[in-house]
């Protein structure tokens, strides 16, 4: 085991284990196993945070995605074979939702930088087909400006969140209103996977929007396809969120704020220290709410002699994400058309450092002054 750990959940739960053990037991005593009160107070709480009103949970992340989707082609706003343009370095379940809507996915590039989706080259990746753009907030960054606003409106463009890493963090829009991820577009993804900010115990996810058709849809989409019972209205799903993770989260939500804090301190102690030129570390927002640090991930040439060096100081690491989409086997030859250069230049050269509960400020320390030594 690494003297300083990439990531131990049991460590991250520790501090939520008696009152989480106490909802549980509830649930379990109360025999309602799909749905009931903890879902719908998960709701209510995810509607109050984003500001959104609707909330609806779902089973996963992914899910949540293809429903939006999904629903979006059942509302006739989306057909087969329409686009949406998505960033080419997300994590796949991006990618994976559009083509299980019978989409297309429209991968762009993202800013080196900031490793999001490059905001002022869109208008390249703009087809006769889009219907729809989803902006990652990769790592926990908002990807978002007014500018996106502007390309959306100008081209009838549907915007769907995915805010599976970005839980917490917010931004002052146009308007001059600050908001928070998952409540910035017309719809937004969750993802409460363990290993998230804010994770559940299991898989589970969420949809928030203010579209009242789209939450109706989503809903019905989740439960069968049905409107009420035995009534299906659509070739539906089985994605419902179950209510021990509900209950699980409507533990730590209230904590998003403070676990983001944590995150941003443990950051800033690298960013302030980490001094080593053949280390790129992440360019940090200006504004620190705008960032909840969902990983921290530095860019290294040679990203294999670094690796054994970390091992050789027990520190910790994981790659998000080696391979993107465009290289996996399910979409070997889709788009082989394409170069997208920046995306793996990223995925060749990322590293994602320490930076959750497991890791103190001065295991942080530590690990920035070991990293200057490496040569």
């Amino acid at each position: 085991m690494a003297k300083y750990p990439f990531l131990q959940l049991a460590t991250v739960n520790a501090p939520f284990m008696d009152e989480i053990q106490k909802r549980v037991a509830r649930v379990v005593a109360s025999g309602r196993y799909v749905g009931g009160p903890e879902v719908e107070e998960l709701e209510e709480n995810l509607s109050r945070l984003t500001d959104r009103e609707y909330a609806v949970g779902v089973s996963n992340g992914l899910d949540a995605l293809r429903l939006i989707l999904r629903a979006y082609v059942e509302m006739g706003v989306m057909k087969p074979g329409d686009e949406v343009i998505v960033p080419a370095n997300t994590y796949i379940a991006s990618v994976l939702a559009i083509s299980d809507a019978g989409l297309t996915p429209g991968l762009a590039e993202p800013d080196f930088l900031t490793a999001n989706l490059d905001l002022n080259r869109l208008q390249e990746y703009l087809t006769p087909r889009t219907r729809g753009i989803m902006p990652v907030h990769l790592y926990g960054r908002v990807c978002w400006s007014a500018e996106l606003e502007d390309f959306a409106r100008r081209n009838n463009l549907k915007i769907i969140e995915d805010n599976a890493q970005a839980i917490g963090a917010s931004i002052v829009c146009a308007d001059g209103k600050r908001r928070h991820t998952g409540g910035l577009g017309d719809a937004a993804a969750f993802s409460f996977y363990p290993t998230k900010n804010i994770g559940a115990m299991g898989d589970a996810g969420a949809v928030t929007t203010s579209d009242p058709e789209l939450a109706a849809t989503v809903r019905a989409l989740a439960n069968y396809g049905s409107d009420r019972r035995y009534h299906n209205i659509y070739k539906g799903l089985n994605c419902r969120l179950d209510p021990v993770q509900a209950a699980i989260l409507n533990v730590k939500l209230p904590y998003t704020d403070r676990e983001n804090q944590y995150r941003r301190d443990i950051a800033q102690i690298y960013l302030s220290t980490i001094r080593n030129p053949k280390v790129a570390l992440p360019l940090a927002p200006d504004d620190p709410s705008e960032m909840v640090w969902h990983q921290f991930v530095v860019n290294v040439d040679d990203r294999e002699s670094f690796l054994r060096y970390l091992d050789a100081n027990s520190i910790g690491w994981d790659i998000h994400y080696a391979t993107p989409p465009h290289r996996q086997p399910c979409y070997a030859g889709e788009f082989s058309a394409h170069h997208y250069p920046i995306t793996t230049d990223l995925a060749d050269t990322c590293v994602s450092l320490p930076i959750t509960r497991c890791t103190t400020p001065s295991d942080a320390a530590t690990i920035a002054r070991l990293i200057n030594a490496w040569k």
